[in-house]
């Protein structure tokens, strides 16, 4: 599979190669196939290697190459001759090699290496297409497989087999078959010409037979084989579209005109250099049947030219030659392969380094030492009025009548309260996603469109997005930015895919289909003249059918009424259809199983367009945008919907690319403590989801456990069905949570997958202190390390045992719950407001069916409206009007006090834990040793009831809640019960520094 450039350039180079002075040229190191399915050389083997030329429009072909344990060639390689229209071909010969590893070059420097990695290729006939590597002979117009032999006398039959290739998205298909009483050809079978556009064809010879059976698949194992049941074809002439069989079709390609148009020549091509970067934007092209990709072609520095291929428009290319100047060209590619002119060149000169870390730069520490507080920017604090939009649902929603528009809440709102937020003891704030978002109702930020773009109605004057990131910084307070690489808006994301709907401006439909403006481009904020709006829409719609429109039916009256009796089309908003989404970007069906393989694969809602995640394209999409993020120093990643992305594209893809982009940035340290924690949403009191370890929380935490297919959606299913056939009883397990007897151990996390997790199983459980507590233990032998489990009550989405309102169990009840966060593993996290209660009981979200002021996502600035000054974490040194009352609620006194502890006790940051020898509900031991900086804490912890512990260390221990002192001689310390909300958490004397910290703080409410 074709990978992004950007990521490729940052790889080391194969010494021979670089010395070479070649860029990219890596000895891959050949993958192994599982030991059942490991091929057996022969003595003298060989490949002939077809490769496509149609998008690449070079004067002369060179494969370059080494088998298997060979030599390479030398540079660049041998020619490649004319095969049939369109390849190139050269037959290599392997002696006793079971492959070889190949790039390819025009002989002149300009090279397609398989964006970094090289191909590996097996032997017989091979093809590489766009990146793509299949088996089959594209010239061959014979099929390979055996047949069966006609019958004497009788005259052979044929059947013309049309396949569409319109809605699965393959550069490349084979034909898997077998005539009526004969064998199946080889796998993956024969090759499929392309016959017109959106259509490959084959002709099999028959024999006698009358029919035959078929499957199609891309080459790297993705499958049509009709949902098990394989295709039945006939004699003559057949078409297979949509898992559907026609026969005596009509040739779809008769009155066909060959598309040989190429598409327009992209305009607006801009470079813009930062560091050792440059990102490289320009406008769309159109094309009378659609583009595929662009072709970015850089010219400069002595590694010599590149192309990459590119899904989007808009290319990062990193790794570059700091103060070198360099030229870029880009060509659009349709459907049929027609390359468009190149476009005029856009320069940027590289600077010296990438800018210095400091500003912008990640606190680098880690994250289990910072507890988080959790707010949806757009609800928390309003600090300049000026950017509030209420958009098309203000008034239905009811919230113009609260005077509450729905971006309300924005990064200057932010800055002004976090020393509040500091003044509670927190010291890394968790914001909800940033990026230009677009619907009707988008405040909460996950209906992202421009992913490469801060939302303006979240910035100020003085107040961006990186002022924000830097002023926390200043305070010694970490920034985690939820993201989202699941799902675009139902528009689509701005810069790879906005689909067409359709609309009419008639007597019904004129409120809510703006007139068009040619001149004015959405931005959320910016209010558009014609219609007097900010959330214009006059850009997404047609009355007009648009070329290449793949939603059926368009424009016709669906029969059913909107909610004021409107008639309502196909094709128009609100009636969604995953159909209007090219299957190159996005997947094309509704999720029907929450814990199947479509959970994977399909829409999880019709606002939340599901990309092909799987995809070139959307991975370089998704990449380039956070990369941006990264660079301006933000200090984590919350992964909104990490469940429904396959864990091996988490793993190969886009967990990589946040630590190479952390690392090439800001060092190997800051990557390492750069916090990346998902949600794999488990609504279950299952230790496994149901189990489905697919479907399962601790799952993502983990590497894989075997490789794949090189291609990333037959990676994905292939570890789907393997991990779903191996059981829960069959996964990993880890000890880098427990103690081992009293002493802590170094964790091993060589097997660390670079995600860690939100603790669904606490999270659900939290109707009760005691019960999360034994269910979220019970789990911590499956993740890789849970002591960086993020564990909250309830949050924007979900109360405990997945209740739609927010926890409401009591005042008591939530000092209990607090009490244990803090101090048992994993990260304590508090959903704004709740350090008062804010909106118990209130459902949590009804979207625009209610006003916002009677939910869980109520406007929280009213309570915290006043000055307040915080020198240090928990500590407030002055603070006057409404957030004085606030900050002296008997919560908030309890989690600054529970803060205060915390940090003062390494072993309840850091530390694993362990319950032997300890009788009590909710009791544990907890240590944490680090021999760099001379760091040894030990622990002793009860939460609510009485607890007993033996085999505990000798010595003095001090209770950080009350002072008490023990001395402990027989290995027994025996603590009477706090009460409910109260704790004791004594600690052990080690001397020095690690004498132990005493009381810590005073007594409050409920510690005491």
């Amino acid at each position: 599979m074709n990978r992004s450039l950007h990521r490729s350039l940052r790889r080391p180079l194969a010494a021979a190669v670089a010395a070479a002075g070649l860029l990219g040229l890596l000895t891959a190191v050949p993958r192994p196939a599982p030991a059942e399915a490991m091929p057996v050389a022969s003595a003298d083997t060989s490949a002939t290697v077809f490769y496509w030329t149609k998008t690449r429009n070079w004067t002369s072909y060179r494969l370059h190459y080494a088998p298997d344990g060979g030599p390479w060639t030398t540079v660049p390689g041998t020619a490649m001759t004319a095969a049939c229209t369109d390849w190139v071909k050269l037959t290599v010969p392997l002696g006793g090699a079971a492959g070889l590893a190949a790039t390819f070059n025009d002989g002149n420097g300009v090279w397609d290496n398989n964006g970094g990695k090289n191909y590996a290729l097996g032997t017989g006939d091979i093809t590489v297409r766009d990146g793509v590597v299949a088996h089959s002979d594209p010239c061959a117009t014979t099929p390979t497989g055996p047949s069966p032999s006609p019958t004497p006398g009788a005259s052979g039959n044929t059947a013309e087999v049309f396949y569409s290739t319109a809605n699965v998205g393959w550069n490349t298909v084979n034909m898997h078959h077998k005539p009526a009483g004969g064998a199946w050809t080889t796998v993956p079978g024969v090759g499929m010409a392309a016959a017109c556009t959106g259509w490959a064809k084959r002709t099999v010879d028959l024999g006698s037979a009358t029919s035959l059976v078929a499957a199609f698949n891309n080459g790297n194992g993705v499958w049509d084989n009709n949902n098990g049941s394989d295709y039945t074809l006939a004699a003559g002439r057949s078409t297979v579209k949509d898992n559907k069989v026609t026969g005596s079709a009509a040739d779809p390609c008769a009155s066909a005109v060959p598309d040989t148009v190429a598409p327009t020549v992209p305009t607006g091509v801009t470079a813009t250099a930062d560091g050792t970067s440059v990102v490289v934007s320009w406008q769309p092209s159109t094309d009378a049947v659609g583009v595929t990709k662009y072709q970015v072609t850089r010219v400069g520095g002595t590694k010599g030219d590149r192309v990459a291929d590119v899904g989007s428009t808009v290319y990062s290319d990193t790794g570059l030659e700091p103060r070198t100047s360099y030229r870029y060209t880009v060509r659009a590619v349709d459907a049929a392969g027609n390359v468009s002119g190149a476009s005029a060149a856009a320069s940027a000169t590289t600077g010296a380094q990438p800018p210095a870390a400091g500003q912008g730069a990640p606190l680098g520490t880690d994250p289990r030492r910072d507890p988080i507080y959790f707010v949806l920017t757009a609800r928390f604090n309003d600090g300049d009025t000026s950017n509030d939009r209420g958009g098309s649902q203000h008034v239905k929603s009811g919230n113009a009548a609260n005077q509450d528009p729905m971006f309300r809440g924005d990064f200057k709102g932010l800055v002004d309260k976090l020393d509040y937020i500091k003044g509670l003891g927190f010291s890394a704030v968790w914001i909800t996603p940033v990026v230009l978002n677009r619907s009707d109702y988008d405040y909460h930020g996950y209906h992202g469109y421009d992913f490469y773009r801060v939302d303006p109605r979240l910035e100020s004057a003085g107040a961006s997005y990186q002022d924000l990131i830097d002023a926390a910084h200043a305070k010694g307070m970490k920034i985690y930015q939820d993201v989202v690489y699941n799902h675009s808006s139902r528009w689509g994301a701005k810069g790879l895919f906005t689909p067409p709907v359709y609309g009419v401006r008639d007597s019904q439909w004129s409120w809510y289909y703006d007139e068009k403006n040619d001149g004015f481009e959405y931005d959320g904020l910016t209010v558009e003249t014609k219609s007097g709006k900010s959330y214009y829409n006059g850009d997404l719609w047609s009355t007009a059918e648009p070329t290449g429109n793949t939603c059926l039916n368009w424009g016709k009256p669906t029969g059913g009424k909107s909610a004021e009796g409107y008639t309502v089309y196909n094709c128009q908003w609100p009636n969604p259809t995953s159909g209007m989404f090219p299957s190159a970007y996005y997947h094309r069906c509704w999720i029907g199983n929450w814990e199947g393989e479509d959970s994977r694969s399909c829409w999880l809602h019709e606002d939340l367009a599901d990309f092909d995640t799987e995809s070139p394209a959307v991975q370089n999409y998704l990449i380039g945008a956070y990369d941006k993020y990264i660079d301006m120093g933000v200090d984590g990643f919350r992964v909104d919907t990490a469940v429904h992305i396959p864990r091996t594209t988490w793993n190969r893809r886009f967990l990589p690319a946040i630590q190479e982009r952390v690392t090439a940035r800001f060092g190997a340290a800051a990557a390492k403590n750069f916090f990346v924690f998902g949600e794999v949403a488990a609504f279950v009191n299952d230790k496994w989801n149901r189990g489905s370890v697919n479907h399962s929380a601790q799952f993502y935490t983990w590497k894989e456990r075997k490789e794949y297919s090189a291609d990333d959606a037959a990676a994905a299913l292939e570890m789907y069905d393997y991990e779903q056939q191996q059981g829960t009883g069959a996964q990993p397990t880890s000890t880098n949570a427990f103690l081992n007897g009293n002493s802590y151990h170094a964790p091993d996390h060589s097997r660390f997958s670079g995600m860690n997790v939100i603790d669904m199983r606490m999270h659900m459980n939290f109707g009760d202190a005691n019960n999360a507590y034994h269910n979220g233990k019970d789990s911590d032998d499956s993740y890789n390390d849970a002591t960086y489990n993020v564990v909250y009550v309830d949050s924007h989405d979900y109360g405990p045992n997945k209740s739609s309102e927010r926890y409401a169990g009591g005042t008591d009840a939530w000092a209990e719950n607090m009490s244990l966060m803090w101090t048992f593993r994993g990260i304590p996290t508090l959903y704004y407001g709740s350090e008062v209660e804010f909106q118990a009981g209130k459902k949590i979200d009804c979207g625009p069916s209610c006003p916002l002021a009677t939910t869980g996502r109520a406007y929280f600035g009213d309570r915290i409206a006043g000055q307040v000054t915080a020198p240090d974490f928990s500590t407030v040194a002055s603070a006057s009007g409404a957030v004085a009352d606030t900050l002296s609620q008997p919560l908030v006194k309890h989690v600054q006090r529970l803060n205060q502890i915390r940090r003062a006790v390494p072993a309840l940051q850091m530390g694993q834990y362990s319950t032997e020898g300890i009788t009590g509900s909710m009791a544990y031991k907890r240590r944490y040793t680090d021999a760099a900086s001379g760091v040894d804490s030990f622990a002793l912890v009860t939460v609510t009831g009485a607890a007993t512990y033996t085999g505990v260390p000798n010595g003095s221990y001090t209770d950080a809640v009350t002072g008490d002192t023990r001395t402990v001689t027989d290995g027994k310390l025996s603590v009477a019960a706090p009460g409910m909300g109260n704790l004791r958490v004594y600690v052990l004397d080690l001397g020095g520094a690690n004498k132990g910290p005493g009381k810590v703080g005073t007594a409050g409410p409920y510690l005491k």
